[in-house]
């Protein structure tokens, strides 16, 4: 089991950067792939992007394509997202997430942070 903690939300201009941070306790960490989940008001939780348990495999959805990173300390047991060029429609609640890959890939994690809040001004 892990339990996963997020920091690093808050407020931004269009156009700046935030790097959000994900603290997972427990000793298997490096076991876990990790994801990045984000729901904006009104609507349904979407997918950000992946990596897995050993960093040799990413995956984004298209509107964060050239703008996001996710990496992994597996030393910190942390997991980031390093958000460039954001914009006002990148404004949500950010997750994170662990469990298989496919299981991150496809939206269906078993482990969640408890979210921090990003809003990108226009």
């Amino acid at each position: 089991q892990v339990q996963l903690v997020e920091s690093g939300g808050g407020l931004v201009q269009a156009g700046g950067s935030l790097r959000l941070s994900c603290a997972a306790s427990g000793r298997t960490f490096s076991s876990y792939a990790m994801g990045w989940f984000r729901q904006a008001p009104g609507k349904e939780r979407e997918f950000v992007a992946a990596i897995s348990s050993i960093r040799t495999r990413t995956y984004y959805v298209d509107s964060v394509k050239g703008r996001f990173t996710i990496s992994r300390d597996n030393a910190k047991n942390t997991v980031y997202l390093q958000m460039n060029s954001l914009k006002p429609e990148d404004t949500a609640v950010y997750y994170c997430a662990a469990d298989t890959y496919v299981a991150v890939r496809t939206g269906s994690p078993t482990y969640w942070g408890q979210g921090t809040q990003v809003t990108v001004s226009s």
